[in-house]
């Protein structure tokens, strides 16, 4: 008798500290989020019409949303963090983003920095080129990665030739770069 009440009083410590290290992450993701609304404020709800769909629609899943440049520092705000099956479209105005069971996600074209791939986003690795990463800035000014690992990873490129951002600080066609070696030095000649 001794025996069998020594193990139920040792299940039962063990489940009670399962439950207290829930509770905890539970309170934790929840103050994260707390500390973390000022910074993101008012999220760009999707158009009424957002236009003709250049792009998509492309299947695959939502890898949540960082605050850039880190990959791993996930926003607890609402549940733009959250991973979910999507379905991401381009439109002439931005890129929306329908989640299953989760809010859409709407990325105006203006607030757009780039589209790359990457290794991996929000903890979530991948091989090589693995994940479509589009950093964007919100209205309150923070900047956001948004990943979104497609079915078809061969979209990618389309996806990054429509959103190229065009730099100001590259030198004109016309001039050569002096950073850069010319072709027969690159070839090795």
């Amino acid at each position: 008798m001794n025996e069998i009440l020594l193990d139920l009083i040792i299940v039962i410590v063990v489940l009670a500290v399962w439950l207290a290290l829930v509770v905890a992450l539970l309170r934790g993701w929840r103050n994260r989020g707390r500390r973390q609304a000022d910074a993101i404020g008012e999220v760009p709800s999707v158009p009424a019409d957002p236009g003709d769909t250049l792009l998509g629609p492309d299947s695959g899943m939502y890898l949540g949303a960082t605050f850039a440049p880190s990959w791993q520092n996930r926003v607890a705000v609402g549940d733009y963090g959250d991973r979910a099956a999507a379905t991401f479209r381009a439109h002439p105005t931005g890129i929306h983003i329908e989640r299953n069971g989760a809010t859409d996600v709407w990325i105006p074209r203006a607030a757009i920095t780039a589209i790359r791939t990457e290794r991996g986003h929000a903890g979530k690795v991948m091989g090589a080129a693995g994940v479509l990463v589009i950093r964007w800035i919100l209205p309150s000014g923070t900047e956001l990665d948004t990943g979104f690992r497609a079915d078809d990873k061969a979209v990618y490129a389309s996806w990054i030739a429509e959103f190229e951002v065009p730099s100001d600080t590259s030198p004109p066609a016309s001039q050569p770069d002096p950073a850069q070696p010319d072709t027969e030095q690159r070839n090795g000649q």
